[in-house]
């Protein structure tokens, strides 16, 4: 793979360049010490090397490994996570950027992931796509420093928007045209990013992708017993001065605390309302109101969102383990979750923008390859968005054979997230998406 110096606002990178994508990896786009608010990071004046993949925050297996397979495994673990990746078309000039925001329930995943390399999405739709990380879980958003600072995840997100704000052009991007786009947690942080004042300005359209829109209400009980777990599995030990071992074990009895709050406790992790620079929620409203004018918003989720959730929880097994009448029962109470977490919210959120004078549109995403365990089901569209074949090769959702992709499928679905990025609602039709 050949290789260049590229000059960048931060300092000069050292990129792979092929002829066809730029490709730069693991760039740092700030600094932070633990539990403590981020900050740009410094200005280098050495050439720094943008060859290799960054590290993701530490984490403890993914609980939808079963879904996807394996994310994040075989990248570097750091608490200072806080890096990007960004591939270009070679000669890329003014072109849309959109910016990835992946999901793992805010515990687990990274942007360095090879299931989520964009080349595809670069290449057949002229944009330059910024893959983020940050922090997670315990690090980014339960903060056990009772005076401490909140958010930090969603902090470190504002922060790679600002990297991107001042430095995109580099790469071809243009900085007035950024569409924000996240799938699951990775959507809901897309959601928090439009609610927050200060990120008036970073980026102009957005994509919600089954983001559990129906749990972001109705959490501050839990968030309160979650403290208490964490404080009490650290057991007198300061939370700077834990291990990192220690961390992830209190990250665990905060999850088993919240699993008592019902289906909320399925999401124990995300930004909390009312934390800076997270608005209260009964200040949401408003904040909608004043976003949906200059930022156009596309949002939807897969029909079945919900098989995940419940073939992962007890009751569930246990309906499957009935035989077909258990399957059955279990499929219908997939429906309903799907409906109340997923469908439901995403369809007012759309009706509520354009109220507001916003354009929206929504999706639905119903394909599933023949022999799919879990029909349509939270993740399914993402190999039709990223990483290649291969990659989504030990992705048991996708069932028994080695490569059931739908390749139109995926080009026509890349052509319909990039057409937004470059013009917006309109050059999506006028009837709702069905992929």
């Amino acid at each position: 793979m050949a290789q260049r110096r590229l000059e960048v606002g931060c300092g000069p990178l050292l990129v792979e360049d092929d002829g066809v994508l730029v490709r730069a990896r693991g760039i740092r786009y700030a600094t932070a010490e633990r539990f403590a608010a981020p900050v740009p990071a410094p200005r280098h004046s050495d050439v720094r090397d943008a060859t290799s993949r960054g590290p993701a925050c530490p984490q403890l297996p993914s609980r939808l490994d079963f879904v996807n397979g394996p994310v994040a495994d075989g990248l570097p673990r750091s608490e200072q996570c806080q890096v990007l990746s960004v591939a270009a078309p070679c000669g890329a000039d003014g072109l849309p950027v959109m910016v990835w925001f992946h999901g793992g329930a805010y515990m687990s995943g990274s942007g360095e992931a090879p299931k989520y390399d964009p080349d595809a999405l670069v290449t057949e739709g002229r944009v330059v796509v910024v893959t983020a990380s940050y922090r997670l879980g315990i690090f980014g958003y339960l903060n056990p420093r009772a005076d401490g600072e909140e958010n930090l995840g969603l902090r470190d997100q504002i922060m790679a928007l600002r990297w991107i704000h001042q430095h995109i052009a580099a790469f071809g991007g243009e900085p007035s045209r950024v569409t924000i786009f996240g799938q699951s947690a990775g959507g809901d942080s897309v959601m928090s990013l439009i609610l927050c004042g200060e990120t008036a300005g970073l980026f102009q359209r957005a994509i919600l992708q089954s983001a559990p829109l129906g749990l972001r209400r109705g959490r501050e009980a839990m968030t309160a017993a979650m403290r208490d777990a964490v404080s009490a599995a650290l057991g007198g030990i300061a939370p700077g001065e834990a291990s990192v071992e220690r961390l992830l074990d209190a990250q665990t009895a905060a999850v088993t605390t919240a699993q008592r709050f019902g289906l909320i406790g399925g999401f124990p992790f995300a930004p909390i309302a009312g934390m800076d620079p997270l608005p209260p929620a009964r200040d949401e409203s408003r904040r909608i109101a004043d976003a949906a004018p200059r930022v156009e918003l596309l949002v939807g989720c897969t029909r079945n969102d919900a098989d995940a959730f419940v073939a992962m929880d007890p009751r569930g097994q246990r309906l499957h383990r009935l035989g077909a009448p258990g399957r059955a029962a279990a499929r219908l109470l997939g429906d309903v979750i799907t409906r109340r977490i997923f469908r439901r919210p995403a369809l007012e959120l759309a009706k509520t923008w354009t109220s507001n004078g916003g354009a929206a549109k929504t999706f639905r995403v119903d394909w599933s390859p023949p022999g799919a365990p879990l029909r349509a089901c939270h993740c399914i569209e993402l190999p039709l968005l990223f990483g290649s074949p291969e990659c989504w090769a030990d992705a048991p959702m996708l069932g028994p054979e080695p490569h059931p992709i739908d390749a139109e499928l995926a080009r026509k679905t890349r052509g319909y997230w990039t057409a937004f990025a470059h013009n917006g609602i309109g050059a999506l039709g006028s009837s709702p998406l069905r992929i």
